[in-house]
């Protein structure tokens, strides 16, 4: 057991959408990444995800609507809901998903990131 410093942890991330892992539970991943810009639409078959906005405002456009999620706040995206990620500024994101999770889900572009970093 050791605790986990976000600073710390986010100080270590290079680049955008370059999801790190930085703990496990139960067959979940904690993973931190930085968001700058638009990611593609996608979805997640069979795994719900949660963001955690740390620091930031991050825009989820889900195609019929955009949900601002603030910081200090989350929100989960169920499973086989197609969305994308937006930031007009730098985010720092934490996401809380099933170690299987992919983070471009049913999709594989220069986005897709096989083997997250572990931090």
């Amino acid at each position: 057991m050791e605790k986990v410093n976000l600073q710390s942890k986010f100080s270590r991330i290079e680049g955008y959408y370059r999801p790190a892992i930085v703990g496990e539970l139960n067959g979940q991943h904690v993973k931190l990444a930085k968001f700058l810009g638009a990611f593609p639409m996608h979805q997640h078959d069979d795994e719900d995800e949660l963001f955690l906005v740390v620091k930031g405002m991050l825009k989820l456009d889900f195609g019929d609507r955009v949900e601002v999620v603030n910081e200090g706040e989350f929100i989960i995206v169920p499973r086989g809901v197609r969305h994308r990620p937006i930031a007009d500024d730098e985010v720092h994101a934490l996401m809380f998903e099933p170690a299987s999770t992919l983070n471009t889900g049913n999709e594989r572009n220069e986005f897709t990131v096989d083997s997250p970093d572990r931090l």
